[in-house]
């Protein structure tokens, strides 16, 4: 498979699939899960309404239940992307 060149935010790879995008990158110990979970018209244009963030260890022999570290809903997707921000670089500096 060839090595795919993802779209970044702040230097970390964000990858969309739907209304739901990743945050990070998979081989680290954590990523942000981010899912639109409504919508709304502006100026013509769809844009994210209400975001469900969640920060997610990348550990495979953790069970889903304790693969989720820390959720939160926030009104459109600047502020969902800000908090994303801030816990990916603090999980990844270990100071969860």
């Amino acid at each position: 498979m060839a090595n795919q060149e993802f779209p970044t935010f702040k230097g970390k790879p964000i990858v969309r699939c739907g209304d739901e995008l990743y945050l990070g990158s998979i081989e680290e110990p954590y990523v942000i899960r981010l899912n639109i979970k409504s919508k709304k018209e502006v100026n013509g244009l769809e844009v994210a309404d209400k975001v469900l963030v969640q920060l997610l260890a990348t550990d495979p022999s953790l069970s889903p239940r304790k693969q989720l570290i820390k959720t939160s809903e926030k009104n459109g997707m600047f502020l969902a992307l800000d908090i994303a921000d801030i816990w990916l670089e603090r999980a990844l500096a270990n100071k969860i």
